[in-house]
């Protein structure tokens, strides 16, 4: 194993430990001064995904997630209190919340009312500069409203400011349909604003969805203690409503996420600070909640500003530096470790540990389009030092959960050892080297990754069949025996020692947490294949656990494929016409006129096909059929592997009856 890179950093007297949310709150004056325009709208409906990301599904409910960063926004200003989002009858949306109101005098640069500048220019709001109306603010380009305009078939705003309520409609692709008008008085302050999305946009779907919205929303509500967020669904004739407000902000989404791992401790150790942004006389502000569980994996989730920063960032290795240095500290002043004994590495403190990260910063620099990496190098030593004197107070004041918390670390530490004397062992007792590939695996003859796909195959039968059947040139057969190990339950040495997970692991080639590298995976595409019945989906997941636990990166560049096998066949007039759902059977019976009781095969896994059959349905690139797995949320796709395959069997039953009424073709 490579050697651990150790950072530690000094005291800064300019880093404070506590935080008063006075001390945080934007200037009251929130008015035009502060809107500051940086270029129309046209190419936002010309190139739509540049902007967010996709007109699927997740781009339609990224609209909401803009407007309702306006909102929050307002909450991290420290004006906001409560953010209604309400979907309504004919899927528009209505987002209002109690902030300040968006200005509505004019803007010297555009002017325009405040309102009509941020809804039809890029790149103008109150968060940029000095005079900008936010000290800090998730949305970065400030193209937030003027996009979700750009792409709405029609746009209402309504103004509640300085005792005068202001309305303003905009037409398809934010066409102002009037100027901004006041309409009433009122006494008090806040913004809503109701849209329609475009279905010559969204040309696949213009229907949100409710469970969606809600876990979103949820996650901010953790993420700004004390908010209140309520989601209304007013499209059946039982209205749902949901209602989120956390006092204990991460703290309780830590023992969210901890529910069903089980916690080993009570205590979540809570560390919150601040330190100064340059000479702006703008903070940083830092908060962490961290608890151990008996799982055996890591749970680290970041944010800056609300984004979640999944790539990491200086604010994770920050988070690391201090764990590291708090707890080899204390293990060689405790005596866990003896005089000339390998020191703990970071990866054995972190097994088990669940974590939320979250900075509030001025200024974010993100590294790459996607806010996905927080790279501002300020914040590496501000997060380190809050953290570690918080973590450090926290167990010599507490000796008893620290003397479980090492009991955990040292098990991991442990456990990495074995594991390492694993990989030795295999070398010795067959002179080969971890990078020799597997005997079982039916290698292609390119070594070009990108065009290489490896075949991972449910049982022998179905294995002989995909190796005679491929395209030797490019695909690659690795047949499973059985049924792998559940890696959630089970330490990183006893997921090595098995043998069909230490083939998986030598024939991808690119390790595994801690030491996976994306960039030396052999295959790009990695395809599941196993039967369409309870076993094949069992194999599946229990696969899927292990990519997620030990190799998320392929989850995360797209590298994993689940391969659609079809389910039924019809030979007819000497040609076989194969179907992959009930559907294409009933369309293919209608389309031959076959008489009721014309007989059909259902194919109940993939050894009942001979390899031109598997070839011609399922491998061949032209015309196969293979779903893409995707991870948009981490931090629920975390919570179900865990409830999925951990020790609760509780979690399991909820999913089952919550899900059950969506299964079909169950194959018992």
């Amino acid at each position: 194993m490579e050697e651990e890179k150790k950072v530690d950093y000094e005291l800064d007297s300019s880093i404070e430990v506590d935080v008063h949310a006075e001390d945080e709150k934007a200037n009251e004056k929130y008015t035009g001064e502060n809107i500051q325009v940086l270029e129309g709208l046209e190419a936002v409906r010309k190139r739509p995904g540049m902007y967010i990301g996709t007109t699927a599904s997740a781009g339609l409910h990224h609209l909401v997630w803009e407007i309702v960063d306006n909102s929050i926004d307002e909450a991290l200003a420290g004006y906001c209190t409560k953010i209604i989002v309400r979907i309504n009858k004919g899927n528009t949306i209505t987002v209002i919340d109690n902030g300040r109101g968006i200005p509505v005098d004019i803007v010297a640069k555009s002017g325009l009312s405040g309102v009509e500048t941020v809804f039809t220019i890029l790149h103008a709001g109150g968060k940029f500069g000095e005079a900008g109306g936010y000290k800090v603010s998730g949305g970065l380009h400030g193209v937030g409203a003027s996009v979700v305009n750009a792409l709405s078939e029609w746009l209402e705003v309504e103004v509640h400011k300085e005792g005068g309520i202001y309305k303003m409609r905009f037409g398809r692709g934010g066409k102002p349909e009037n100027h901004l008008e006041k309409v009433g008085t009122c006494q008090d302050a806040g913004t809503t604003v109701t849209f329609k999305p475009d279905a010559t946009i969204f040309q696949e779907t213009t229907t949100f969805d409710y469970d969606i919205i809600c876990d979103h929303l949820k996650q901010m509500a953790y993420l700004n203690k004390g908010i209140e967020i309520v989601v209304e669904d007013d499209r059946e004739d039982t209205k749902k409503v949901e209602t989120y407000c956390y006092k204990g902000g991460i703290i309780e989404y830590v023992q969210h996420i901890n529910a069903n791992k089980g916690p080993i401790m009570e205590e979540v150790i809570y560390c919150e600070g601040r330190g100064v942004y340059e000479n702006t006389g703008n903070h940083i502000t830092c908060e962490v909640a961290m608890q151990y569980n008996e799982s055996y994996n890591p749970t680290l989730f970041s944010f800056c500003n609300n984004i979640h920063t999944h790539e990491g960032g200086t604010h994770e290795e920050g988070f690391r530096a201090a764990v590291g240095r708090v707890f080899r500290d204390y293990a060689i002043d405790h005596k866990y470790i003896k005089e000339g004994e390998d020191n703990l590495e970071t990866s054995d403190i972190l097994e088990g540990l669940t974590c939320i990260v979250s900075v509030k910063h001025p200024n974010p620099q993100y590294e790459g389009q996607t806010k996905t990496k927080l790279g501002n190098s300020e914040v590496r030593k501000i997060v380190s030092q809050i953290v570690g004197e918080h973590l450090k107070r926290f167990i010599l004041e507490n000796p008893k959960v620290a003397e479980v918390m090492m009991g955990k670390i040292m098990m991991a530490a442990k456990a990495r050892k074995a594991a390492r004397k694993a990989r030795e062992e295999v070398r010795r007792n067959t002179g080969l080297e971890l990078t020799t590939l597997p005997g079982k695996l039916a290698d292609c003859s390119s070594k070009d990754p990108s065009i290489c796909e490896l075949y991972i195959v449910e049982g022998n039968s179905a294995g002989g069949s995909a190796k005679n059947g491929r395209d030797r040139n490019t695909q690659a057969i690795l047949p499973l025996r059985g049924k792998i190990l559940n890696v959630e339950k089970a330490t990183i040495d006893k997921a090595f020692a098995n043998a069909e997970i230490g083939n998986m692991i030598t024939a991808i080639g690119a390790g595994v947490d801690p030491e996976f590298n994306v960039e030396k995976i052999r295959y790009h595409k990695i395809v599941i294949m196993t039967d369409a019945d309870v076993d094949g989906s069992h194999i599946r997941i229990l696969l899927l656990t292990f990519f997620y636990r030990y190799m998320k990166e392929l989850i995360e560049g797209g590298y994993v494929y689940i391969a659609q096998p079809p389910l039924y066949k019809v030979d007819y007039h000497s040609k076989a016409y194969y179907a992959y759902n009930d559907n294409q059977l009933e369309l293919i019976k209608k389309k031959l006129q076959l008489k009721p009781g014309f007989p059909f095969q259902r194919y109940k896994g993939l050894g009942e096909m001979d390899a031109e059959q598997l070839w011609e349905t399922t491998m061949d690139p032209k015309q196969r059929k293979m779903l893409r797995v995707t991870m948009s949320d981490a931090i629920e796709a975390d919570k179900v592997f865990t409830d999925l395959m951990g020790d609760e069997v509780l979690p399991r039953k909820e999913f089952i009856h919550k899900n059950a009424k969506f299964v079909k073709n169950l194959d018992i």
